[in-house]
């Protein structure tokens, strides 16, 4: 028969859009954020610099299969080249070898062959500089952006220093690595690798005071000195689930205004419509039921069960 059919149809339509829940692409860590180059090109008559570097450039996206942070030196003692990369410390080594894999060429691309260079992705960065090359302080600033000024007042500015006060303490306890939301704010930082736990909380703690300053009441920030960076971001209506195929050590400090919010929203909203949807698929069922016989009832009673163990189960799988 072609009409009992239809109503099982109904009910997998809706089993199929319960399950559908909020999606959320994975960023993009490929994404420029800024660049460093030094104004004096390679004397390289002979290619020796091109041969070094491409040998380090070789070295370290070898690494980025194995770890987040790598420093190494590569050519003669004439022709001595530092080097290192470093991941965000919540990428996966598949995630932080994609990003780091791009910055060779990129590199080249926006630097050409300068003695100095530095590449901030927004997952990783690069930066290489020949033997010799003036050196600049850990707390130097490299770049900053600040987002619109927030308008909707409330004690924002207050909750976004008590969650950068949080992370600041976090990445010394981290080593090195500390992310956490506080009232739908997000907050990240990271120093590089091989700062110490001590010099990594004066820079986080610097770049912290810069941000205050820098941006003031922005709903969003990002400072990067040269040894750490910080960033933090207001979500007003939560912080969302951050996807990624990275695993995540961020930890949360949300008093249950950030992230639960958005995922409470679309439960309600998914489930208000999906009521609705078996509504319609009920009186359909009732139509048919008139001019059917007790077999077709029995069919529905069948139908109604199903979509009752439905809705259970999905239920217990959103939440």
């Amino acid at each position: 028969m072609v009409f009992p059919s239809e109503p099982f149809f109904c009910v997998l339509l809706l089993s199929s859009f319960l399950f559908v829940g909020p999606s959320q692409s994975a960023p993009d860590y490929s994404i420029l954020v800024y660049k460093g180059c030094a104004k004096q090109a390679f004397q390289d008559p002979n290619g020796v610099y091109s041969q070094a570097i491409s040998a380090l450039f070789g070295s370290l996206v070898s690494q980025s299969t194995k770890t987040k942070f790598f420093k190494t030196t590569a050519g003669t003692s004439q022709t001595t080249i530092a080097g290192l990369f470093q991941c965000r410390g919540d990428l996966s080594n598949t995630d932080c070898y994609n990003c780091v894999s791009k910055l060779p060429i990129l590199t080249d691309k926006l630097c050409g062959k300068t003695i100095a260079a530095r590449i901030q992705l927004y997952g990783c960065y690069i930066s290489y500089e020949v033997a010799g090359f003036a050196q600049i302080s850990g707390m130097e600033m490299l770049y900053k952006t600040c987002g619109a000024k927030n308008l909707a007042g409330g004690g924002f500015e207050e909750r976004r220093d008590t969650a950068l006060s949080v992370m600041q303490n976090g990445v010394v306890s981290g080593h090195g690595y500390f992310a956490t939301n506080y009232q739908s704010v997000y907050v990240l930082g990271q120093c590089e690798g091989d700062v110490g736990d001590s010099d990594c909380g004066e820079c986080v703690k610097t770049a912290v005071q810069r941000a205050q300053v820098e941006c003031g009441n922005a709903v969003s920030g990002q400072i990067y000195l040269h040894k750490c960076f910080i960033s933090y971001s207001y979500y007003a209506n939560g912080v969302p689930r951050r996807s990624s195929s990275s695993s995540s050590s961020s930890n949360s400090i949300s008093s249950g205004t950030g992230q639960n919010t958005g995922k409470t929203v679309a439960i309600i909203v998914g489930g208000a419509a999906g009521v609705g949807f078996l509504v319609i698929c009920l009186l359909f069922a009732r139509g048919l039921i008139k001019k059917r016989d007790g077999m077709l009832f029995c069919s529905l009673k069948n139908i109604m069960r199903l979509d009752s163990y439905t809705l259970h189960f999905t239920g217990y799988h959103l939440f």
